[in-house]
């Protein structure tokens, strides 16, 4: 099934309380949705709402002027594109192309031959990696516009795997949650050797073709390598595609893609320290939540998966509800770039999914 294929139905025929599209349009007129290029949500493996429009965007940094955006035009999904390498890992892992989470992180890179044989580091696993728990010295909570910035010191730096493998131990591994585009870096590398592919190939071949995904693009930074962290551009209807494979537990169109058993591990709190939002823990390079819904039974919560990127990128996954919201928009770097994402979320679907 080709983009294009997509099955759409109305919301009120799958089970919705209310239009989500009314309440979309009220939220726009408020200035709320600034900056939102494009919306598609599933409910039932079907499009109950898709939205686009026009607006200025970027390419990595690289300004692209105004875009009429539709559901073939390719976007940054920046750190989305974390959570889609830890897929791509668990397709390796399932086919026996790359190391074990047990394994040591720097025993992976021999050719440094000071960094291989230091005790200390041989401590960080791949399971640190997945889980951003290594524990090394790593800061993205400036601005990527600074070169303090980790992840631009490592784009900048001679050699990027070495950069991040030098970086000083500051705690005990798996005690301490630190964002880091650095792990990313070390898993693609992982994968291409493991795999004897760049990482755009093997997720063409093992992710994007499977599923029907044609249009794709993968950045590369100034020595050539792919960015595991950062790079990807999908369509959001593509992403919304990836999230509806998910709640297929791993499968697409009867085809296993993803293992049950690395979604399963993949989405539970592996790292079960404050990661500095409430309520959220992170598994496998995914952040996993729980919405409070009232109805009339009571309160219970709702469980949900979840992918962010700079500039307001989502994608949830909601089993229960069955439903797969992806949301791509252009307010990069900005320090408001989640209320956008969060307004569409809570003012217009759970709403409309819960009544409430």
């Amino acid at each position: 099934m080709a983009d294009g294929d997509w099955q759409t139905a109305a919301p009120n025929t799958m089970g919705f309380k209310s239009d989500p599209a009314t309440s979309f349009d009220e939220l726009a007129k408020t200035g709320k949705l600034a900056g939102v290029h494009g919306v598609v949500a599933l409910r039932g493996g079907r499009i109950v709402f898709e939205r686009y429009m026009d607006g200025n965007d970027m390419r990595w940094g690289q300004s692209l002027g105004n875009v009429a955006f539709g559901p073939e035009t390719l976007h940054d999904v920046r750190s989305v594109t974390k959570s889609i390498v830890g897929l791509l890992y668990g397709i390796a892992l399932a086919g026996g192309k790359v190391p074990g989470l047990d394994e040591p992180v720097v025993a992976q890179f021999p050719e440094y031959i000071d960094l291989a044989g230091d005790p200390q580091r041989k401590r960080l696993t791949l399971r640190h990696a997945l889980t951003m728990t290594l524990g090394t010295e790593w800061n993205e909570n400036i601005p990527y516009t600074d070169p303090a910035n980790s992840e631009i010191a490592m784009e900048q730096a001679p050699d990027r795997y070495r950069f991040i493998l030098d970086r000083p131990i500051l705690t005990e591994p798996g005690k301490r949650w630190t964002y880091s585009g650095g792990a990313l870096a070390l898993l693609g590398r992982i994968i291409e050797r493991g795999t004897g592919q760049s990482l755009p190939e093997f997720a063409r071949g093992a992710l994007f073709d499977p599923l029907g995904i044609n249009a794709m693009d993968w950045i590369r930074g100034q020595d050539g390598e792919a960015s595991a962290a950062s790079g990807l551009r999908l369509a959001p209807r593509s992403l919304a595609r990836i999230g509806q494979m998910i709640l297929q537990h791993g499968q697409w169109e009867g085809r296993p893609i993803v293992s049950k058993s690395w979604l399963d591990q993949s989405f539970q709190p592996a790292a079960l320290v404050d990661i500095g939002w409430p309520g959220m823990r992170y598994g496998y390079l995914w952040y996993l939540g729980e919405e409070a819904i009232t109805d009339r039974a009571g309160t219970y919560g709702e469980r949900f998966v979840a992918a962010f990127g700079n500039g307001g990128q989502r994608l949830f996954v909601f089993p229960g509800l069955d439903f797969v919201l992806a949301i791509t928009t252009g307010n990069y770097d900005s320090p408001d770039q989640w209320r956008a994402p969060a307004a569409i979320l809570y003012n217009v679907f759970l709403p409309s999914l819960t009544g409430t």
